[in-house]
């Protein structure tokens, strides 16, 4: 199969979609050069550095039979839209009495890595779980990224499409044919019967390498992506844990009401999945610091494959001491 990158594979699944779909148009402060291309400056709109007033059109837009796609690129700059997103794109059509739909994609980077400092290494995607109305995905592969986003494109809701910073130059397998990938279903991408490893976007890649150490010591780790953060798969979450009995959580955003939180509370609160674990939970996050620029200082604070490790065999001397006492 053809390989491209994280990158190539949206920009692929946004020009399939346009193709299939005239009503589809893309705004941003920053046109791709080949859709711009193909589809020309009516369709692919080259906008002021504005993203309230972007945002606005869109939602006004959509409510007008057409179906925009809203690129903020990095998830900073969308905060000056927080009205928009807020109290209206996510309440709009219960407002409306669900007489109009909005369908809206709204695109955004995340994550470091990449040493531009607090204000755009940020992953905040856990504010915007918090507001009803929204669905959102956060990719970890090219096949999940080209298949979400045009499951998204075709939803006829506000969908915020999370984007890795870290990833967008990585390579993986990507089918030729026409595929879509469900909102709200998680993606195990290594099974295992010792440790359940919850993890986002690039913190998938960290976990499969601890996993493939791990192995190597006999430890047998599963490793789940969620891919889509609301809805979320709960169901493939708890069933995990209930079969390996520990659970580690890694995600590049701070654990203060996080989505980190929200997997703990998934394991925690309900009886049948609770009553199988053998440890307490462990997250391994991203330090609550504003990010820095220095590269030394930003690895000290972001969560890699060797904090997952000590976050596994923590879990596991969990087991072990609860035993033993």
């Amino acid at each position: 199969m053809r390989e491209l990158t994280y990158n190539e594979a949206a920009v692929e699944a946004i020009a399939e979609e346009m193709r299939r779909d005239p009503k589809i148009f893309y705004m941003s402060t920053d046109a791709i050069p080949s859709l711009l291309k193909e589809f020309g400056d009516q369709r692919i709109r080259a906008t002021p550095i504005a993203e309230a007033a972007l945002t606005g059109m869109g939602i006004g837009a959509a409510g007008c039979g057409f179906r925009p796609i809203v690129d903020w690129r990095q998830v900073t700059f969308c905060f000056v839209a927080m009205d928009q997103i807020v109290n209206q794109a996510a309440k709009i059509h219960y407002m409306f009495g669900g007489q109009v739909t909005f369908p809206i994609l709204f695109r955004a980077s995340v994550g470091g890595g990449g040493q531009v400092a607090a204000q755009h290494s940020q992953s905040p995607y856990s504010m915007f779980m918090n507001v009803a109305g929204l669905k959102m995905f956060l990719p970890s592969t090219p096949y999940d990224i080209k298949g979400l986003l045009k499951t998204a494109i075709r939803d006829n809701n506000p969908v915020i499409s999370f984007e890795s910073s870290r990833l967008m130059a990585r390579k993986g397998p990507v089918p030729k044919e026409d595929y879509t990938i469900p909102l709200g279903l998680a993606d195990v991408k290594r099974t295992g019967d010792d440790v359940t490893v919850v993890a986002l976007a690039w913190l998938v890649h960290e976990a499969l390498a601890a996993a493939e150490e791990l192995a190597r010591e006999g430890i047998s780790v599963e490793v789940v992506d969620p891919r889509t953060l609301v809805p979320l798969d709960r169901a493939t979450i708890r069933e995990s844990v209930r079969k390996t009995g520990r659970l580690v959580i890694a995600d590049e955003a701070g654990p203060t009401c996080g989505f980190s939180a929200e997997v703990a509370a998934i394991a925690t609160e309900d009886a049948a999945t609770f009553a199988r674990l053998k440890a307490p939970v462990k997250r391994v996050c991203a330090l609550p610091v504003p990010i820095p620029y220095s590269p030394v200082l930003e690895s000290a604070v972001f969560p890699d494959r060797v904090r997952i490790i000590a976050g596994v065999r923590e879990v596991l001397q969990g087991r072990r001491s609860t035993a033993a006492a």
